[in-house]
């Protein structure tokens, strides 16, 4: 019996990092069909992936152009032509993936090959460019993507990482000025700051601004959707982003997991559709355990993105009342100016409490805090006790590590964030069951983009008497959550001890 099998080797590719993952087939041309598909019956749309690595998006675009275009060109090999040298551009990340890419899209790495199916280019890149950049050093610094010099400036025959698009211009790259209709690509995502325990820089932001200033009829790319409510130097884009109404399609995956299998991303990832000609409101998808929600709104009704439509409404009615809120009184990270390595001294005449313990401290050496010390502190881990911020396997979120006391003269290093400082002790318990319930850390969970949590993650969490305890039913009945609402947040929520 014939066995018609054939599986598609992009299916197969495994990612070497989740720095830079690769697209599957299924994935891109999910991001395709937000598109008007009229597009694909054009034989004038001009599409560019403007960060190939397996040149997954061009045979797709590619592949639907060909069955678009067939009436208005019949021939087969005159139709492959048309597409491939007039409507069909790429520029890769590497050199690597260049040649994967013309693999994919050319069926041999050389777009003038023998076996090329395109007929009609007379080099070996056709359409699909790749170029090694430098990158141009500013105090250390490169201008255009903030590059480490002292980890990216390398001899040619190492891989510097200074992508085409974001280094070069459409003209340097194409030797001419050109328009796309269509820019859609799945861009690097990080890269190493130089900073301690690999400490890494989002780049893909680059990608998106710097496609944008080509001005396509439409922009369609995948990001880490850690930009919602942090993320190292994202507080522009997400303001720029929150801002542009251009923006018709957000579809966000809570867990990184149900869009790419086997990749850890924290916070999460999504893909958009920007739609140059569309002023309004944006369809936001949110895909959670295989369930699919979508919600017509506008971005920018608070400065983070909330996800899901369900807690948009519970924070509304939270903020509504218009209290005062927590992140106005969580300290920041070094809440007594202490980085993590510092340890116990010998001697000294407070305590310090570490990740291992507590120990002796000099008093006189607090700078940062000092109104705190002799007061009663509640603490808790800067690390959140979910695994990068994702939810377990129930689908729930624990959110706190550990929660703790400090008595007054015990003070701590950046392990810990103070929550907030009283007179009694009794203030500090309730507080400390405040944050055990489920309606605080549903709110906090709310901002939780990596396993770190911030002073900014507070910011929807409204602060209250401590002069007596509270519990998820009082607080319930405080900000008038209905049933369903409640079941919401202890569908997400586990209990706490």
């Amino acid at each position: 019996m014939k066995n018609n099998y054939s599986p598609d080797i992009l299916n197969c590719l495994a990612n070497l990092s989740s720095d830079e993952v690769f697209t599957s087939p299924e994935l891109a041309n999910r991001m395709l069909d937000l598109l008007p598909q009229e597009l694909f019956r054009s034989s004038k749309t001009r599409f560019l992936d403007p960060c190939s690595k397996s040149g997954v998006f061009l045979r797709e675009i590619a592949k639907r152009l060909l069955a678009g275009l067939e009436e208005q060109i019949p021939d087969l090999q005159q139709r492959i032509n048309h597409i491939m040298t007039k409507q069909v551009f790429g520029i890769a990340c590497t050199d690597l993936t260049a040649e994967m890419s013309r693999r994919t899209l050319y069926c041999t790495k050389q777009a003038n090959g023998e076996y090329s199916v395109a007929t009609c280019f007379d080099d070996a890149q056709g359409n699909l460019r790749y170029m090694r950049c430098q990158h141009t050093w500013e105090n250390g610094k490169c201008k255009h993507c903030g590059a480490n010099r002292a980890q990216y400036d390398r001899v040619e025959t190492i891989e510097s990482y200074a992508y085409p698009f974001i280094h070069k211009t459409i003209k340097e790259i194409y030797h001419k000025e050109m328009q796309f209709d269509v820019i859609i690509g799945n861009p690097p995502y990080q890269m190493s700051d130089g900073g301690n325990s690999a400490s890494a820089m989002p780049i893909y932001q680059l990608f998106v601004e710097q496609a944008k200033k080509l001005n396509p009829r439409y922009l369609s790319m995948i990001i880490p959707a850690r930009w919602f409510g942090g993320g190292k130097g994202l507080d522009d884009f997400r303001r720029e982003t929150l801002n542009d109404d251009r923006y018709r399609v957000i579809v966000d995956y809570e867990n990184a997991n149900e869009c790419f299998a086997g990749v850890d991303i924290a916070g999460g990832v999504c893909f958009f559709m920007w739609d140059r000609d569309h002023r309004g409101l944006c369809n936001v998808v949110t895909i959670c355990n295989g369930q699919r929600t979508e919600t017509i709104r506008k971005l920018n009704e608070f400065g983070t993105f909330i996800r899901r439509a369900e807690a948009l409404h519970i924070v509304q009615k939270v903020l509504a009342k218009k209290e005062k809120l927590m992140s106005d009184i969580v300290s920041s990270s070094k809440p007594f100016g202490l980085r993590t390595y510092v340890r116990p001294q010998e001697k000294g005449d407070i305590k310090l409490r570490w990740q291992n313990g507590e120990g002796p401290y000099k008093r006189s050496e607090i700078t940062v805090g000092v109104e705190m010390i002799d007061k009663w502190k509640v603490i808790t881990s800067y690390v959140g006790y979910d695994h990068a911020g994702n939810p377990g396997k129930d689908g729930k979120r624990k959110v706190f590590n550990k929660i703790d006391i400090l008595p007054p003269g015990t003070i701590c290093n950046e392990t810990y964030l103070v929550i907030n400082s009283f007179k009694t002790k009794n203030e500090a318990e309730n507080m400390v069951g405040y944050m055990k319930t489920m309606f605080f850390r549903f709110l906090v969970s709310q901002l939780m983009f990596s396993h770190h949590i911030t002073k900014t993650a507070y910011q929807f969490v409204p602060l209250q008497d401590f002069s007596h305890p509270w519990t998820d039913e009082m607080l319930y009945k405080k900000y008038d959550l209905d049933k369903d609402e409640i079941a919401f947040i202890e569908s997400m929520i586990r209990p706490m001890e």
